[in-house]
């Protein structure tokens, strides 16, 4: 960028805060993010403890639902409430694109759909069951794809790069678990849980990137040439870089010549 010349004076310098305008994750929607993975591991969890014999590494989270599991219900609500709350943060993570919300929301209220439409025993292909399910996991692990933004002002968890590098573990993840279903491996349970710990885990992460600082704890990037004016109210050379969307931080900055000519 070409150099602006300051004469030697006091100026004020311009700072903006990292995420600008675009933190605006209500409390409610941070309440709910968090609130999803302590849910969903609480609830299989339980769930599980209530069998008499149950094998967390092998057998899914949809059989603590299936008709003849004990207190079935446990399971079931796990899945309406940890929906519930994915639809819940997608409506408050306004920083974020429409269509990355949409498309979580919809894989939110496929998941809920999995508590009316459970596994069967002796079924082996309960195809409302498997529909539902299919559309969850796609939808909450893609919808980083459609959330995404560029710019300076955008949180880094809704950054292009961030946001293909989550959307590529996520997916990884669900074919790990998609894989096992098929071939019996033993595992498919645990791949399960894995899956669905990280899908739940990252919209915690967004809403955390919102409103959180960006450096160091002091949520403060210095924009160097952004706009210096001098006290007396005469704009000094320099370059308007200003985003409408990012809120300003000031402060009095004194140059000598010696330091006003590097400017």
């Amino acid at each position: 960028m070409p150099q602006a010349s300051l004469e030697a004076g006091t100026y004020t310098q311009e700072w903006f805060v990292y995420g600008g305008g675009m933190q605006g994750v209500p409390l409610w929607g941070v309440v709910t993010s968090a609130a999803a993975p302590v849910l969903m591991v609480g609830g299989w969890t339980a769930a599980a403890d209530l069998q008499p014999r149950f094998d967390p590494v092998s057998e899914t989270v949809s059989s603590l639902a299936a008709p003849g599991a004990t207190d079935r219900w446990v399971m079931t609500l796990t899945f309406v409430v940890v929906g519930l709350c994915y639809v819940v943060t997608a409506l408050a993570l306004r920083p974020a694109r429409t269509i990355g919300r949409l498309i979580l929301i919809a894989g939110a209220v496929a998941g809920m759909l999995v508590a009316v439409n459970p596994e069967h025993p002796g079924d082996p292909y309960p195809w409302p069951h498997i529909i539902c399910a299919s559309i969850g996991l796609a939808g909450v692990a893609t919808w980083p794809a459609g959330a995404c933004r560029r710019g300076p002002a955008a949180p880094w968890a809704l950054r292009p790069a961030v946001a293909a590098g989550a959307v590529t573990v996520l997916l990884a993840l669900v074919a790990w678990f998609a894989v096992e279903l098929v071939t019996g491996s033993g595992q498919t349970g645990l791949a399960e849980r894995v899956a669905g710990a990280a899908q739940a885990l990252w919209p915690l992460t967004v809403v955390l990137s919102c409103i959180l600082p960006g450096r160091g704890g002091s949520g403060l990037t210095p924009v160097l040439g952004l706009r210096a004016q001098a006290t007396s109210g005469a704009a000094a050379p320099g370059y308007d870089l200003l985003l409408s969307n990012q809120r300003l931080r000031r402060k009095e900055v004194s140059y000598p010549r010696s330091q006003a000519d590097r400017v």
